[in-house]
């Protein structure tokens, strides 16, 4: 089981909640549940899991359920029916007393609007989270400190809010709610009212510091790039139903319908899609076996007038031309290795094509992908392109 596991959650808003339950069994739309019984659902039979250290992005428009849904865990709202598990605790279950406890222990919330006390400095509203759980003065204030170093903010200790910029307010509410250490951190649209080079400043942040403290983040966003950016896999929603869960490029790659097709249609891919899935396979030659005669009749085959080269353990060493090959072979020299050109640029599966795309616009030669040495594949100006307009053919494809 995952660090949270979501079963059968439903939240109605209104009377007629019973009525409204059934007709969610049924399947009936939530439009048509709203007609028959006056009854908003929230969340439509949400099942979920996420896992403990990643950051789970829920996201969908206005309207879409994503806040009624994260509140759910800490049960600022109770859930109509379902389970909601925090490491195998069902907190539907728990009395007032524990769902205090789990709140103060195990989870923290930063909302858009900073939240900050404006009568308290920095370093009070820091530790306010602390207080409540009545940790000693000189202990709340260590670790307030520790956080705000952290989020580079401790020579701001002592001003208040209203002498920061809103980027450095969001980073006092960020700040605030890791010096409670919690395993949890619930990020209601935490960055939506910042402007966008404070919002992109942000995200790096979050990323910089989830690599250092490995927290368990679910963040809410309405915005689909913010969501690629950060996540480590994200659920999409839609009328309180969760449309599809997958990391960035899953969804790019395979959306599960029409709607999340028609979501995705304005993303641009190149912030998503990595090496890994643009590359093609490479043309080899062995630089141990092979000689520039075998290389020429490959390079005739393939129709191609590079090849990589590698080693029998597919390390990579390089490539060579077809007039280099060429103009051994007339001298009667068998070993590629007077030819091996080293020149051609290397990147790891995992990197982005936005960070490939101004390498390999400046490189005469293909683009190498190579994991712990070992040649994975390359990748081509064309494919490349082919790659980044698929989504677009997907969509026309099912219009």
């Amino acid at each position: 089981m995952g660090k949270i596991k979501i079963e059968h959650v439903t939240k109605v808003f209104g009377k007629n909640t019973s009525a409204a339950l059934k007709l969610v069994e049924q399947r009936v739309e939530k439009t048509a549940i709203l007609e028959k019984t006056g009854a908003t659902v929230g969340v439509y039979d949400a099942n979920l899991e996420i896992e403990e250290g990643e950051i789970f992005v829920i996201m969908g428009l206005s309207g879409s359920g994503k806040s009624t849904l994260i509140r759910l865990l800490n049960r600022l709202i109770n859930p109509t029916s379902g389970s909601i598990y925090i490491d195998g605790q069902d907190v539907t279950k728990l009395s007032k007393k524990q769902l205090q406890e789990v709140r103060r222990k195990k989870m923290s919330m930063v909302f858009q609007n900073f939240g900050l006390f404006p009568h308290k400095t920095i370093l009070q509203n820091t530790e306010y989270g602390l207080e409540v759980r009545n940790i000693s003065k000189e202990e709340r204030q260590m670790k307030a400190e520790k956080a705000l170093q952290n989020a580079g903010l401790l020579p701001y200790k002592d001003q208040y809010p209203s002498q920061l910029s809103g980027g450095m307010q969001q980073r006092v509410g960020l700040a605030r709610a890791l010096a409670n250490d919690p395993e949890i951190l619930l990020m209601d649209e935490a960055f939506s009212a910042l402007d966008p080079l404070i919002r992109k400043e942000m995200q790096d942040e979050l990323l910089e510091l989830q690599a250092n403290v490995q927290k368990t983040i679910v963040f809410i966003t309405h915005d689909l790039n913010e969501a690629l950016r950060i996540g480590d896999r994200i659920a999409i929603m839609k009328d309180g139903q969760i449309m599809q869960v997958g990391t960035g490029e899953e969804i790019l790659t395979n959306p599960a319908n029409e709607y999340v097709r028609n979501f995705l249609e304005d993303v641009d891919r190149s912030k998503v899609l990595t090496a890994e899935h643009a590359m093609v396979r490479p043309k080899t030659i062995n630089i141990e076996n092979d000689g520039p005669k075998v290389a020429l009749q490959r390079m005739k085959e393939d129709a191609v007038s590079v090849l990589l080269v590698v080693d029998r353990h597919r390390n990579f060493k390089g490539y060579i031309t077809a007039d280099d090959a060429l103009e051994i072979s007339k001298r009667g020299y068998k070993d590629i290795n007077t030819i091996l050109k080293t020149d051609m640029p290397v990147v790891e599966p995992t990197m982005l094509i936005q960070d490939i795309l101004p390498i390999i616009s400046d490189s005469p030669t293909p683009v190498a992908v190579v994991l712990d040495g070992r040649l994975k594949g390359v990748l081509i100006r064309g494919v490349i392109i082919e790659a980044l307009a698929s989504s677009t053919q997907e969509v026309n494809e099912h219009e």
